[in-house]
């Protein structure tokens, strides 16, 4: 059962990085797009008007293809039956296993975030304290211009277009970041320099 759960997480993660790296172009832009129309929508609509104009857009399609083909089967006289008929009889259902997989899953995730939580709101490490203090002050200033659904609009461009132009860009890019990630070391090591020792970083081995 584990290797199955394993296996099944493996694959999901491998279809995410396919539709972010766009290494299926059609299948990219349709869940880019599809996103990105559902957050404009929630941006301008309220939930209710989102979720009933969606479904409602689904079933003019398909109420419309189903009477399409009702029609044809008419004229030709045949009797191929629903159209969606090997959707129809597709087994949809949750296992077991996946629910109790995805439960366990989102209950290792919610653990680390309380530990980590705990551990940054309580001071274990005053730098890394300094660091989400930084963060949340920052966050201040984006709260104060952006509400959440356009940072989620942003966060979803962002998703799908950083790897294309960091695979465009790579060389470039890496040396920025090389660049930076030096300059952030260099502040951290003074930072912890003028600490008093009482409360600098203890290191593990």
């Amino acid at each position: 059962m584990a290797d199955s759960t394993t296996q099944h997480e493996h694959v999901s993660s491998l279809s995410v990085l396919q539709l972010v790296h766009w290494q299926e172009p059609k299948k990219s832009a349709t869940a880019f797009g599809l996103s990105l129309l559902v957050l404009v929508s929630l941006a301008t609509l309220s939930v209710i008007s989102v979720v009933s104009y969606l479904l409602l857009a689904c079933l003019c399609v398909t109420i419309t293809f189903r009477v399409y083909k009702s029609v044809i089967q008419a004229i030709q006289k045949s009797d191929e039956g629903n159209p969606f008929k090997s959707l129809l009889e597709r087994d949809i259902s949750v296992s077991q296993e996946t629910f109790r997989s995805a439960v366990e899953q989102s209950l290792l995730h919610l653990n680390r975030f309380t530990r980590q939580t705990r551990r940054l709101i309580l001071v274990e490490d005053l730098v890394d304290s300094l660091k989400l203090a930084g963060v949340m002050w920052l966050m201040t200033y984006i709260g104060a211009v952006f509400n959440g659904i356009t940072i989620l609009i942003l966060a979803d461009i962002i998703f799908f277009t950083t790897p294309l132009l960091y695979h465009k860009n790579k060389t470039q890019i890496e040396r920025y970041m090389e660049l930076v990630g030096s300059r952030v070391e260099d502040m951290m090591e003074k930072l912890q320099d003028k600490l008093p020792a009482a409360v600098k970083r203890i290191k593990t081995e």
